[in-house]
C-alpha cells in the first residue's frame, strides 16, 4: 500500500512554502495547493494525514487561523523517540517540496459559544489549541490558553505567542523555571461552571492529570474535550494470542502475540486502511460482529469502547478467543 492510499480521502497535492523553527526542535511548515486551487475549509481542532518521504502517514494539526483557506500550517517537533515521522519532516522536508495531504478532520472541535474556554497545552500539543485561541479571539471570546514546557527555550511558538494580540491571556509554566511559575493545576481548572469549557492537547500522562485533577474537581465529562498527538505504546509480551474470523469470506486468521490484528491480516494478504498505527486517528476503524474487544486505543470514548461493536485494529486486542470483524 502506497503513503499516498493510505491516507483518509482523497489526497491534496501541497508545496512547502515556509519552514521555521519555532522553538527547539520544533519547526512549522506552511503548506499550499500545489495546483493554485483552494484548500478545503476547516474549523479549529481538525487535523491533517501527512503522507512522508519512505512511506510513512503521520497526522498533524492545523495551527493557523480557520478561514485562510490559502493555506494551512503544522509544527512537528522533532522527537528522538519517534518511529521515524518527525525526523522524516524535519530532515527531509524541506521549503518546495511536495507532500501529499488528506483533507482536514476534526475529533476535537471547539464550541465556539462557550461561556469561557481554558485551552491546556503540554509541549507541541499547543498546535490545535493556537488555532482555538486565534478563533476565539476573532470572535471577541473570552478564553485563556496555558502552555506548559519542561523550558523557556523548549516553549512551541512563544515569541509568535507573545507577539499577539491577545497575549494577556497567555501564560508560560516550565519544569525549570520558578516555583510561581510552575502550573498549578487545581487553581487553574478551578470549579466547573455551566458554559465554561476546558480543552487539553499534550502527552499522555499530561492529558491524564488533567483529566484526574477535573474528575477531582467535579468537571462533567461533556465540558472536558482531550486528543492525545500519541498513543501509549503496549509490551509485545502481554498482548495474548487469539483469533480474528472475517465475515465475507469465513476466513479465520491467528494473531500471534508479536503482532497487531492489522499485521495480521496484511501477511495474509487483506489490507485495512491505516495511518497512526497507534489507536489515535480512527483510520483502521472496522465493525466488530462478534467477540470481546479488548480497547487500547485513544479515538473511542468510553461509551463507544462499551458497545464492543467497532476497534482499531492496529493496536486493540481480543479478550475472548476470536473476533468476528465485518470484513
Amino acid at each position: 500500500m502506497s503513503a499516498a492510499a493510505s491516507i483518509a480521502g482523497q489526497p491534496i497535492a501541497v508545496r512547502v512554502t515556509r519552514k521555521t523553527v519555532e522553538a527547539e526542535d520544533v519547526a512549522s511548515f506552511r503548506l499550499v495547493s500545489a495546483s493554485g486551487a483552494p484548500l478545503p475549509g476547516f474549523a479549529p481542532g481538525a487535523h491533517i494525514d501527512v503522507a512522508l518521504p519512505g512511506g510513512l502517514v503521520r497526522q498533524y494539526s492545523l495551527c493557523n487561523l480557520p478561514g485562510q483557506d490559502e493555506h494551512y500550517e503544522i509544527g512537528v517537533l522533532r522527537d528522538a523517540a519517534s518511529r521515524g515521522g518527525s525526523l522524516a519532516m524535519h530532515d527531509a522536508v524541506h521549503e518546495g517540496a511536495v507532500l501529499n495531504i488528506s483533507p482536514p478532520r476534526n475529533h476535537f472541535p471547539l464550541d465556539e459559544g462557550a461561556a469561557h474556554s481554558l485551552l491546556l497545552a503540554g509541549g507541541i500539543g499547543v498546535t490545535p489549541l493556537l488555532s482555538m485561541a486565534q478563533r476565539l479571539a476573532s470572535l471577541g471570546a473570552d478564553f485563556a490558553l496555558h502552555c506548559c514546557s519542561r523550558t523557556a527555550a523548549r516553549a512551541p511558538y512563544r515569541r509568535r505567542l507573545e507577539g499577539s494580540a491577545f497575549a494577556d491571556r497567555v501564560f508560560f509554566h516550565h519544569d525549570d523555571g520558578p516555583p510561581a511559575q510552575r502550573l498549578d493545576l487545581a487553581a487553574t481548572i478551578g470549579r466547573p461552571a455551566p458554559g465554561r469549557h476546558i480543552y487539553v492537547c499534550g502527552p499522555q500522562g499530561f492529558l491524564d492529570a488533567v483529566r484526574a485533577m477535573a474528575r477531582d474537581l467535579q468537571w462533567p465529562d461533556a465540558q472536558v474535550h482531550f486528543e492525545y498527538f500519541s498513543g501509549a505504546m503496549q509490551p509485545a509480551g502481554e498482548q495474548g494470542e487469539f483469533e480474528v474470523e472475517l465475515r465475507s469470506s469465513g476466513r479465520v486468521v491467528r494473531v500471534p502475540a508479536s503482532l497487531s490484528v492489522v499485521d495480521a491480516l496484511a501477511a495474509e494478504g487483506v489490507d485495512i486502511p491505516v495511518s497512526c498505527a497507534q489507536g489515535v486517528c480512527g483510520t483502521c476503524l472496522t465493525r466488530v460482529l462478534r467477540g470481546e474487544v479488548e480497547h487500547r486505543d485513544l479515538y473511542l470514548t468510553p461509551e463507544e469502547q462499551a458497545a464492543n461493536d467497532q476497534f482499531l485494529p492496529c493496536c486493540s486486542r481480543a479478550r475472548s478467543a476470536r473476533l468476528m470483524l465485518d470484513l
